[in-house]
């Protein structure tokens, strides 16, 4: 027997005003930046060449599919790389792992820092699914829209906002821009947005401790595709199910989100939702490193030429970073795996000492058996920049510095060598794009068959037909 009870009929509180900004956003702004656009092709491409490099390792691949035997679903939201149709959940799951798994995604930094192409999890599959089941054919050019709204939602929270700063993983901030958006694209209004929202603040967050020691893992590698999973969940119960929405998550006294999980403090904005984001997104272009690294692994390979002979003369290494990269990647002592080694400055730029490079097997245990990568490490030492700190937060710069220098035993040096601007950044973004676009070649090539990465490379070439081309077409050609 039931109460009779409905919660839509009682008297509740104004939904809190940030979670109706972002439905006013997601479902009334205009993207016209012809900017965004253009960064926006790249970045789909670049996502989708980093899930198909994802393919080649086998703790990746052990992710996907179904999560029960006999999970499939026939005309499904297709996985790329894949044979896989799932439910739009589980897909957006997998696909969001295999964008993120090797940490070479589009990257955002500010106060919180994540990586905003780990939404296409949720507007690929959603794309897909809703397309595939009600025979609508949906514009890449709408699926670009989508994508620089989920960008700005995630970014416009991690200028201001440092969920960090309390133990709270990046990936909340998946879960809400991927929530809005793909509410939206299921077909929900104002209503069905906020009410969504709402469940993706009550849900908290996960906690940072597998980024770190002792704790690190690969769940930081499926981190974002799980909050993409949950994303879709909110959408289609706010949309299909009516779920009713909770209008103070954020602001209720005693057990919202800002007095449970952020000290009591609302959240601060800096800038109003456009499209800011998507036109400065960073690109990992040349290293598969945690960003606030990337300039210091440049920097170590070109000192290369200067110690590869003299390794064992080396007295001691000084690396220069920012207030963000001695907190997150400073990390000594040892290093039980993957997940360990590619979120450590000290590793990231012995490598690139010792060898002239860094890939993704560098992170492996055969690689990282060299007793010279530990014996360099010992020999770093990791301290604060001021001035790449204030850089770092500039809404003007956003410069990611670092500096490393060499020093020998017999009183030489290298000299110092000082990067600010990596080249996946937007002031590099000329000299990046050929080689983003190298990166993107070089594994569709690896993946799939010449005739359909000669069709991808040919839409990448010519972004009016890439922007007409059907979504259910574009993702066909990303099927082995």
């Amino acid at each position: 027997m039931t109460s009779g009870f409905d919660p839509r009929s009682a008297a509740r509180p104004a939904p809190d005003a940030p979670l109706v900004a972002i439905a006013d956003y997601v479902l009334d702004a205009r993207i016209e930046s012809a900017e965004a656009y253009d960064t926006a092709r790249l970045m789909l491409l670049d996502s989708l060449a980093c899930a198909l490099m994802a393919l080649a390792f086998p703790e990746c691949a052990r992710h996907l599919g179904p999560l029960v035997e006999g999970g499939e679903i026939p005309g499904g939201a297709r996985v790329p790389g894949t044979r896989f149709e799932l439910d739009p959940a589980q897909a957006a799951f997998n696909i969001g792992t295999l964008i993120r798994w090797l940490d070479y995604n589009d990257t955002w930094l500010a106060a919180e820092w994540g990586h905003p192409s780990d939404n296409l999890g949720a507007i690929l599959a959603v794309a897909d699914w809703r397309a595939r089941r009600e025979g609508r054919p949906v514009a890449m050019r709408e699926v670009l829209a989508w994508a620089i709204k989920a960008h700005e939602i995630q970014g416009v929270y991690a200028l201001r906002n440092a969920f960090n700063r309390v133990g709270l993983d990046h990936v909340i901030l998946v879960r809400l821009a991927s929530t809005a958006v793909a509410t939206a694209m299921l077909g929900g209004g104002r209503d069905e947005i906020v009410a969504a929202v709402s469940h993706a603040w009550v849900d908290n967050g996960a906690l940072r401790t597998y980024r770190h020691a002792p704790n690190t893992g690969p769940r930081k590698s499926w981190a974002a595709g799980d909050a993409c999973r949950r994303a879709v969940v909110h959408a289609l119960n706010a949309v299909r199910k009516r779920e009713v929405g909770c209008p103070s998550a954020l602001s209720a006294p005693g057990w919202g989100f800002y007095d449970v999980a952020f000290g009591g403090r609302a959240f601060e904005f800096e800038r109003p939702f456009g499209s800011y984001v998507m036109e400065n997104i960073l690109f990992k272009i040349s290293y598969p490193a945690e960003f606030h690294a990337q300039t210091a692994v440049e920097c170590a390979l070109r000192l290369h030429p200067l110690v590869r002979d003299r390794l064992g003369e080396i007295a001691r290494i000084e690396i220069e970073t920012q207030e963000a990269g001695a907190r997150i990647i400073d990390k000594t002592g040892p290093l039980a795996n993957y997940a360990d080694r590619d979120h450590c400055l000290q590793y990231m730029v012995a490598v690139p000492l010792i060898f002239g490079r860094l890939t993704a097997e560098d992170y492996g245990d055969e690689v990282a058996a060299d007793p010279r990568i530990d014996a360099l490490r010992a020999l770093t030492r990791v301290r604060e920049n001021p001035d790449f700190t204030r850089d770092y937060l500039d809404p003007g710069k956003r410069a990611i510095g670092n500096a490393v220098e060499v020093f020998f035993a017999d009183g030489g040096t290298t000299g110092r060598i000082e990067v600010a601007y990596p080249v996946g950044h937007r002031r590099r973004r000329a000299e990046g794009v050929p080689l983003l676009l190298a990166k993107c070649e070089a594994a569709l090539r690896a993946r799939l068959p010449a005739a359909q990465a000669d069709r991808i490379l040919a839409l990448a070439a010519d972004p009016a037909r890439f922007d007409a081309t059907p979504l259910d077409d574009f993702m066909a050609l990303y099927r082995p």
